[in-house]
């Protein structure tokens, strides 16, 4: 029963204390919200009296903005006055002047009125002094008629043509004298360009052959070029189209064949053959290919090399290519690689000490005789596969014309073609740059003087410059100094037409008279 009335004491208790815990949160919440109330209409209050004092700053600052407004306006107001004002007086002063113009230009036509009619009068009195000059021009020429026995008409005639008879004597005077002039200073000029050119630009030759000679390190090495039965030489050349000529030359055989490209392609594998020891046909074909491309590494190299001496870029691979196989080709026993690049060399200096584009006319030079690369494997002239190669790498229609003209296949469009042709005929004209057989040389020689000595008037004829120039001694009693110029074209003509040439041949024709005597 304690128990009983304990529990039911505990239950009872924390149930008094749940009872007070609710009355204490109630009151407690009450005077919050009572405080909170309180705090609401405070601010309430305080915003309201801010409110109010915003609106009264307001409502001074809009006036103070619409007094300073006000003023501004009245301002601007007297400004407008006052340039209203000034624009009353300039239109009133422009009114002025433009009355005292009116008053002027009215005064002037009344002076233009008067001298129009002072004017039409004086009109009238030159009219009738014509008229009466007329009449005595008509008296005094009927006058002359019949003194001078000739008409107006015959008289002009006559005069006419006698001023045009002194006309064309005074022209040919002058033009003789300007020809004179001009050949004069232009030779002067060419001189001193070509001199310069060949000057600073003087390579040595070397006669080139049709055969290279390979050294051998003993005489039996021939016995194993030959090979058993004559494989081994008949194989090499078959695959390098070069002869293998075996004699009795110690140790030492030669290469023979008409393109140099060729011999050096052999060459370069019978030296690496006999270096190796190795020789028999399937090796000789090994060997042949691999010289054969490092010939062409090479001569790419050789184009480069040449067209950086010369400072020209932009130059095709293909194109550098070929001009390395002009190392290897040559005209009448001329390099044509050396030859290229100094008919480069020549052009470029004549074409600055002209004024003209230097790296095109180096450019024009260098390819010039392209054609020769390939005209050993291409039907056609070098010329002709010149312009296909230039055509095909899209080069400047200039070296076109270069290519074409330095052989006369067509004329010369461009300034620097001229000198393409000239710096040709220089580079083969060199003593020793080519061969030529000494019989077809010494009998175009005597041509030469043949055909100079058939002209009327002509005395001595002599060959000089190894052929390069004809010198002609006239009879001065026969040729006169007018009739000079006339031989000197007929000889150039007819050597023109009979006589076969490289370059050109000047015709010099001199005429002059002599006394001698002796004193005892």
């Amino acid at each position: 029963m304690t128990v009983i009335y304990i529990v039911v004491g505990l239950v009872l208790g924390l149930a008094g204390g749940y009872f007070v815990g609710v009355q204490i949160q109630r009151k407690k919440f009450a005077e919050e919200n009572a405080k909170l109330n309180r705090s609401a209409d405070e601010i309430i209050q305080r915003s309201k009296r801010e409110a109010d004092e915003i609106v009264k700053d307001a409502k001074i600052e809009a006036k103070d903005i619409i007094f300073k407004a006000k003023q501004e306006a009245e301002k601007e107001m007297k400004e407008r006055r006052k340039e209203l004002q000034l624009v009353e007086k300039r239109l009133l002063t422009k009114e002025e002047s433009i009355d005292k113009k009116v008053e002027l230009i009215e005064k002037k036509e009344e002076l233009i009125s008067k001298k129009e009619q002072e004017f039409d009068r004086k009109l009238h009195e030159a009219e009738a002094q014509k008229l009466e000059a007329e009449n005595l021009k008509i008296k005094i020429l009927a006058e002359i008629e019949k003194v001078a026995s000739m008409t107006k008409e015959e008289a002009k005639n006559y005069l006419i043509s006698m001023m045009e008879a002194e006309a064309k004597q005074d022209a040919a005077r002058i033009v003789r004298e300007i020809e004179e002039e001009a050949k004069r200073e232009a030779e002067k000029k060419g001189k001193e360009i070509v001199a310069t050119a060949i000057q600073r630009c003087a390579p040595e030759y070397v006669g080139e052959i049709a055969v290279s000679i390979v050294n051998l390190p003993s005489d039996e090495m021939k016995g194993r070029i030959i090979g058993r039965e004559g494989r081994n030489i008949r194989t090499f050349e078959s695959i390098t189209g070069v002869d293998i000529i075996v004699d009795d030359t110690p140790e030492a055989v030669i290469l023979s064949s008409y393109d140099p490209y060729r011999r050096e392609i052999a060459k370069m594998t019978l030296e690496k053959l006999i270096s190796d020891g190795r020789i028999h046909p399937t090796r000789i074909e090994e060997i042949y290919q691999k010289s054969k491309e490092e010939l062409d590494k090479h001569i790419l190299e050789v184009g480069e090399e040449a067209a950086f001496r010369l400072g020209l870029h932009n130059i095709h691979n293909e194109i550098l290519k070929l001009i390395g196989r002009l190392k290897y080709r040559t005209s009448y026993g001329q390099n044509v690689l050396s030859h290229s690049i100094e008919v480069a060399k020549i052009a470029g200096i004549m074409a600055a000490e002209l004024g003209l584009n230097e790296k095109m006319a180096k450019r024009m030079g260098l390819l010039h005789d392209i054609g020769k690369a390939v005209d050993y494997d291409s039907e056609g002239s070098h010329t002709t596969i010149g312009v296909e190669i230039a055509k095909k790498y899209n080069e400047d229609p200039r070296i076109i014309n270069a290519i074409l003209s330095h052989h006369g296949e067509e004329e010369f469009k461009y300034v620097e073609s001229v000198l393409i042709q000239a710096a040709d005929a220089i580079s083969a004209s060199r003593p020793g740059a080519r061969r030529e057989v000494l019989e077809a040389y010494i009998k175009r020689l005597e041509k030469l003087e043949e055909i100079s000595q058939s002209f009327e008037g002509v005395n001595k004829t002599y060959a000089i410059q190894a052929g390069r120039e004809v010198r002609i001694i006239v009879e001065p009693d026969i040729v006169n100094d007018d009739n000079m110029y006339t031989l000197a074209k007929d000889i150039a003509k007819k050597i023109e037409d009979e006589l076969t040439y490289p370059g050109q041949i000047k015709v010099s024709v001199i005429r002059e008279s002599r006394s001698v005597e002796y004193a005892r």
